[in-house]
């Protein structure tokens, strides 16, 4: 019994490998392009682990995929691989279209070659785990419940259209070949790994360094914040127990300010590594807010409580505490990404 996963050096992925093998031993074939967000050094305690088996690959690759396939014989594919970045899709909304709607499309005709042709018993039991994002919602209101899964679809940057745009394939893959598919959309992500271009690391990596930490327009955009392990319990139990063709909404519970996030950050900082200077708040900076920003989004997760009994295990103080003791603990990782490209994105996106 093997699964193969999409993206599985990337900052969710990457969680998802290692959160997998410390509560199984059933390997893990990770695939990953290795683009800027995806970094090995997020694996290198599995590096001698005969249970992760690293393939080094892009998506669009056909022939890979179907080799990789022929070759493992996964009882379930897990698709976390995409470009996600808002801001960098408003500037090259290109790789978007390639990565996420392309890759997806040659990922679901893969599959369905491979399921097509499997054993009765291995083809009832095989999956396609599509790991999405509630931005595909677009922006709620103030006063407005939170996005259910039937909610419609209102992308509003090119990231989230080409998100929107894989979730139809999955879905259009089911109703008309059958293929066996469950569709996760999460809130934002929070934890280890996260690469510092992203609001929280990116304000815990700018404040110890004495930077401006740059909060977009007035700062009142509210988010859904999910700790990174609490998302990958959720996709543990989708895979293990969702419908077949159902999507299911993985919500933290916690619906936060930006501008409130990076006062938290400072007073963690404050307290776990104090700045001789002053309070690390004195290092918030409004820049220009970005071309359709949506204002807020929250998540309603009580289908896949009532149907699956997943609920979140952290709430947000005792995960954002966790996320600032692991950037204190992990400086090495963070200089490692910090590439010189990674430098220029910043500058070009905020200065």
């Amino acid at each position: 019994m093997t699964i193969l996963v999409t993206g599985g050096a990337g900052f969710i992925g990457s969680n998802f490998v290692l959160d997998w093998l410390k509560t199984s031993d059933e390997p893990v074939v990770n695939l990953d392009a290795l683009t800027y967000a995806g970094n090995l050094e997020n694996l290198a305690s599995l590096q001698h682990d005969p249970r992760h088996v690293f393939v080094k690959g892009d998506i669009c690759d056909r022939a890979l995929i179907d080799q990789l396939l022929a070759t493992h014989q996964p009882r379930a594919l897990v698709h976390f691989a995409a470009e996600s970045h808002v801001d960098r899709s408003i500037h090259g909304p290109g790789a978007f279209m390639r990565t996420n709607i392309e890759g997806t499309f040659t990922l679901l005709e893969a599959a369905r070659g491979y399921w097509s042709a499997l054993p009765a018993e291995a083809k009832a039991a095989f999956r396609f785990h599509h790991v999405s994002t509630d931005e595909v919602y677009g922006s709620l209101k103030p006063s407005d419940p939170p996005f259910a899964e039937s909610n419609p679809y209102e992308p509003n940057s090119p990231y989230s259209a080409s998100k929107a745009a894989s979730d139809h394939l999955v879905r259009a893959w089911h109703h008309t070949y059958g293929l066996p598919v469950v569709t996760t959309n999460c809130s934002n992500n929070y934890g280890p790994y996260h690469f510092p271009e992203k609001l929280i690391p990116l304000m815990i990596v700018n404040a110890l360094a004495g930077k401006p930490l740059p909060v977009y327009g007035d700062g009142q955009q509210i988010r859904d914040w999910l700790y990174v392990t609490d998302h990958c319990a959720g996709i543990r139990a989708v895979l293990a127990g969702g419908r077949l063709g159902e999507t299911y909404n993985i919500g933290g519970w916690n619906e936060k300010a930006n501008i409130d996030i990076v006062k938290t950050v400072c007073a963690l900082l404050d307290e776990l590594r104090p700045d001789p200077a002053g309070p690390y708040s004195r290092l918030i900076t409004y820049v220009t807010d970005r071309p359709g920003h949506d204002r807020r989004y929250a998540i309603d997760a009580r289908k896949i409580e009532r149907e699956l009994g997943w609920r979140p295990a952290e709430t947000f103080d005792t995960g954002i505490r966790k996320t600032v003791q692991w950037y204190l603990a992990n400086a090495d990782w963070v200089s490692q990404v910090q590439s010189g490209a990674y430098r220029d994105w910043v500058a070009k996106q905020y200065d």
